[in-house]
């Protein structure tokens, strides 16, 4: 109960009255919502990324076992959404959209508070969450953009011109090399990136609710719901039976399970937004997920007492 009280209290509830407030100032002032799309993909997203692998403490043992497990769960969780994707008939940019909702989780501002509620502030299993988090920014930049324009049949050059000009492909190995050199970064300088990285769970909770403020609210119920279940349900399941294949045990285990038991990411929204691609759909799910974590994520917790 003292778990489900406080992901309600710490996170749906704020993020909800985020997202309300940004519903409120579309309805009021018609915001344009991609410009606030573009300063998430170009600004606050890379400024965060870099400031936490910046500031991490990474072992190369973590690092590598972390990766091995996140490519074994993302590749089950493609496969598994290529099932559902045919078995459902989806078309044209709703299969994107569908399994963006599912491969990508909000793995930042949900998971690493969430993280360091149950691990109580360690540092090891929030090492973890990090590399997690890191992946997640990377994919949904690259791969993620490359498939809502490929639905499209888009110019193909022209989408790697586009991901190519993505800062967060660049700040992920800039960031490494700086904390591998041990490259000081100016105090002028690191005062503006801090302002920047604290601004961008804001600011795309906002996009958020400006997206949703601007939606018809004709509910594809159905397809909500399946894309809930397989992200909130299936995802940890699925996390939980690669953690045994590969015989990882104890913290490092949970840790790894909690990652994938988080909500659908605020990513698959601003690429729904940006390319124009189901955002009704993608704005839906997130919010959706969100709420609906309160329970799937707090029995999740209660079942990792069982893990390793």
């Amino acid at each position: 109960m003292a778990y489900f009280t406080h992901i309600l209290l710490n996170n749906v509830i704020p993020l909800t009255i985020m997202i309300a407030i940004g519903i409120i100032l579309y309805r009021a002032f018609k915001l344009d919502i991609k410009t606030l799309s573009k300063l998430n993909f170009y600004l606050f997203s890379p400024a965060l990324v870099f400031k936490m692998l910046y500031e991490s403490s990474l072992s190369l043992a973590v690092l590598g076992q972390t990766l091995l497990f996140f490519a074994l769960f993302f590749a089950a969780m493609f496969l598994l959404m290529e099932v559902v994707i045919r078995l459902r008939g989806y078309k044209g940019g709703m299969i994107p959209a569908m399994r963006n909702s599912v491969i990508f989780y909000n793995s930042a501002n949900y998971a690493i508070p969430l993280n360091q509620l149950v691990f109580v502030g360690d540092a090891f299993t929030l090492s973890i969450q990090i590399i997690i988090m890191m992946m997640q920014s990377l994919l949904p930049n690259t791969y993620g953009i490359y498939a809502v324009n490929a639905s499209k049949r888009n110019d193909m050059k022209q989408t790697l011109r586009t991901i190519l000009t993505l800062p967060v492909i660049y700040i992920i190995p800039i960031a490494f090399l700086m904390k591998g050199l041990h490259i000081p970064i100016p105090g002028p300088v690191y005062t503006p990136i801090n302002y920047v990285s604290d601004a961008f769970i804001a600011t795309a909770l906002l996009t958020l609710g400006v997206q949703l403020g601007s939606m018809k609210w004709t509910f594809n119920l159905t397809d909500v719901m399946l894309s809930n279940v397989l992200r909130l349900c299936v995802g940890p399941a699925v996390g939980f039976l690669i953690v045994l294949l590969m015989g990882i045990e104890g913290v490092m285990a949970q840790a790894l399970v909690l990652s994938c038991a988080v909500p659908t990411s605020l990513s698959s929204v601003l690429i729904a937004v940006e390319y124009d691609n189901e955002p009704e759909f993608s704005s839906q799910a997130v919010f959706s997920s969100t709420i609906f974590s309160i329970f799937t994520v707090t029995l999740v917790i209660y079942l990792m007492k069982f893990i390793g």
